[in-house]
């Protein structure tokens, strides 16, 4: 019997045996299913952070009161007892840094609402207080009007920059510029209009409005939030280890850090905060694989019983064939290829599930879709050996029955 002959016959037990099939099936699509499914959401997820993160630029890092992604543990109670970054602080820091061709500072406040006469948006808007220099920092492009002007923070003008889901919202089929919103009691005057960005994770990045950090910290801030955040930038981005040095000398000398002293801030690059960002997304990629296996493993012994079942009916069969020479290897041949058609044709399923639940959600979600090619790979070939591993026994059995008992069996 050749191999073409054995996925026929295998393809031909499943049609007669639909519901039997059907379970195992299921059971196999299942597994598979977890496996893909969860690596193309991790590597889509991965791989939209990190085209964010590298959207501002290789030559720019941060300054944080706290790490942006944090742990468990209890290394909270350090950072909350850390004093705050404030104003005083990022000016004199300004001032003393020599390496950065630009640094910006900032802070936010979310659930913010923006009102315009009668209308108004959902209480979900960002609010980001911050200067002059952010638009460049953060490769902000505003498409209408312009950005804030130094004079703007020194002078404490009311004046915004807004994100397009604001202009469609208040100021549908008319020019926002120059037009008055309100935020909490205070009004502000539009002076441009931010470049679309879209969403990402489900959120938008155009559902913001941003204003003079003077007036964010003398309306908006509280105690805990009014930590600010800095963004330096560089010329190239070889010059960061030096401007990196550079600003941590700096900012403990302005928070009189000790020499003995750890650093009472965190310093972050693009690259750290994508690591950093990976390592959570991997403990997903642990849990969906885990799952995955646990469900091949249960499918792997569903398999083995459908098959112990399936010698049995087909015993006169395996009687008739040894009788006019079907040798022994050639028996354990045939039922191990209908158990790996069998194993394949679930992985199939589940792949192909995967693949498209993962875009339907990553479409949904705003990510960058990334095909995890390798973990396809992989789920064939643990289907190839879930067929082998669990279809070797019946195949076993099945080729070691006695012929005459066979032919006998009612």
């Amino acid at each position: 019997m050749n191999f073409r002959e054995s996925i026929l016959i295998a393809l031909d037990s499943i049609r007669v045996n639909k519901l039997r099939a059907s379970l195992t099936l299921l059971s196999i699509s299942i597994g598979v299913f977890a496996i893909v499914i969860a690596m193309s959401l991790v590597r889509s997820i991965d791989s939209t952070v990190d085209s964010q993160l590298s959207s501002l630029g290789e030559n720019t890092f941060y300054i944080f009161r706290v790490p942006k992604i944090q742990f468990g543990g209890n290394a909270w109670r350090m950072y909350r007892s850390r004093k705050i970054i404030n104003f005083r602080q990022v000016e004199d820091f300004k001032k003393a840094m020599t390496t950065a061709s630009a640094i910006s500072a900032s802070s936010k406040s979310a659930g913010q609402t923006v009102k315009y006469y009668d209308n108004e948006t959902n209480p979900d808007v960002l609010l980001v207080g911050t200067d002059a220099e952010y638009f460049q920092t953060s490769n902000m492009n505003v498409v209408s009007g312009r950005a804030f002007y130094s004079s703007d923070i020194d002078l404490n003008r009311n004046i915004a920059v807004i994100g397009n889901d604001i202009a469609v919202l208040l100021f549908p089929g008319s020019d926002p510029i120059n037009k008055e919103i309100t935020i909490g009691k205070q009004k502000f005057t539009i002076v441009g209009l931010l470049e679309t960005k879209g969403a990402i994770l489900g959120n938008s990045q155009d559902n913001l409005v941003i204003i003079p950090l003077t007036q964010f910290l003398k309306y908006y801030s509280e105690r805990w939030e009014e930590s600010l955040d800095l963004q330096i930038k560089v010329a190239n981005k070889s010059m960061i280890p030096i401007a990196m040095d550079e600003a941590i000398g700096i900012m403990r000398g302005i928070r009189n850090v000790q020499p003995w002293e750890m650093n009472s801030f965190e310093v972050e690059t693009n690259e750290s905060l994508s690591e950093q960002f990976q390592s959570i997304t991997g403990f997903l990629s642990i849990f969906g694989f885990a799952s995955g296996i646990i469900a091949l493993l249960a499918a792997g012994i569903g398999i083995m019983n459908i098959m112990l079942v399936t010698i049995k009916e087909r015993t006169r069969e395996i009687g008739i064939r040894k009788a006019i020479g079907a040798r022994k290897s050639y028996i354990m041949t045939q039922f191990i290829t209908e158990t790996v058609t069998l194993s394949q044709i679930g992985g199939l399923i589940g792949i192909t599930l995967g693949l498209g639940l993962a875009s339907f959600f990553g479409s949904v979600m705003g990510l960058t879709i990334a095909l995890p090619i390798d973990w396809i790979i992989y789920s064939i070939l643990i289907c190839t050996i879930l067929g082998v591993l669990f279809g070797a026994y019946p195949a076993w059995k099945a080729a070691n029955l006695d012929p005459i008992d066979a032919l006998r069996y009612e």
